[in-house]
């Protein structure tokens, strides 16, 4: 949890290969590459969940080939590291204004977890959005959970709005449902960890119980995430892996067990929601809309497209 966020996951993790080859002292190319590879496999196993790492580390493999000396390979590394970096930058502002005209009338907006400046490259995917449409003229008050047990809402949200002049009000996480049923609540806006084919979305633990109240009370529910979050490998949420994470964090805050002695807990760390409860999902090559067995598929081919210099 030193870095957390999907994107700023892929892009430390696009690092890590570029700072780990050069502690690889060979000039033999074959030890050289075992090195890099072994790199990746150490990286692309620390999380589970999001599909923005994988993303990262086979962007490094595939530029750590075909180089005529390990130097070569080395520099192309770091390029190709500072590369994903400033493109994250820009998908995010892109996903910004993308989504702001979708919050221009909200009024409220209710946010769970952090997916601003410090889960990403900068600007960010959910708060992104907000940024952008406040930006845009837009008169919003956001509702941010706290995101429990590890307070991203709290300590980190919180801060970057409130640091940004944006009107932020601080809820517990079981309090989404009450705000919703009583009105006054124009949109929920979420990022993702990773989104499978059929629109099924793994985010923050938390964020499905949101989804369905919202749905209950007519609010729509957006996903904003970058297209690198897009798993096309896999057809449903259900094969989505969910990472465990330690017990202690649910039986202990700061260090000071809050639970009795012989309590045990569980932590999985994300949930899935069901795509059938996501109005929309923004990412930089659009806006994807149910049926998103149709339409994330045509969003991801257009990425693909223009990260190749086609049209998008």
């Amino acid at each position: 949890m030193r870095v957390r966020g999907a994107p700023a996951i892929g892009v430390a993790a696009a690092y890590g290969v570029a700072l780990g080859a050069r502690g690889i002292d060979s000039s033999d190319m074959a030890d050289f590459a075992d090195g890099v590879s072994g790199v990746c496999d150490d990286l692309a196993a620390a999380r589970p969940t999001a599909v923005n790492l994988r993303w990262a580390v086979d962007r490094m493999r595939r530029a750590a080939e075909g180089h005529a000396d390990a130097a070569a390979a080395r520099e192309a590394l770091l390029a190709e590291a500072v590369a994903i970096h400033r493109e994250d930058e820009a998908v995010n502002l892109r996903i910004g204004a993308r989504g702001a005209d979708l919050l221009g009338g909200a009024g409220t907006v209710i946010t769970h977890c952090n997916t601003g400046a410090l889960a990403t490259a900068g600007h960010g995917t959910a708060l992104g959005i907000i940024r952008s449409a406040v930006e845009a003229g837009a008169d919003i008050r956001v509702l941010a959970t706290e995101t429990r047990p590890f307070l991203q809402g709290a300590r980190l949200t919180a801060w970057e709005l409130s640091r940004d002049g944006i009107d932020v009000t601080l809820i517990a996480d079981s309090m989404a449902g009450h705000f919703l049923r009583t009105g006054g609540v124009g949109c929920v806006v979420v990022g993702a960890d990773r989104i499978a084919a059929n629109g099924d979305v793994a985010n923050k633990i938390g964020t499905y119980p949101i989804a369905v109240v919202a749905r209950e009370n007519s609010v729509p529910f957006y996903v904003a995430a970058p297209t690198s979050t897009l798993d096309m490998t896999l057809a449903t949420g259900d094969a989505i892996p969910i990472e465990m994470r330690d017990p202690r964090e649910v039986l202990e805050w700061a260090g000071v067990r809050v639970a009795p002695e012989g309590v045990g807990a569980v932590h999985p760390a994300f949930d899935v929601t069901p795509s059938r409860y996501v109005s929309a999902i923004v990412t930089e090559a659009g806006i994807a809309r149910p049926p998103y067995g149709e339409s994330l598929p045509a969003l991801s081919g257009a990425a693909g497209r223009a990260a190749h210099g086609g049209d998008a």
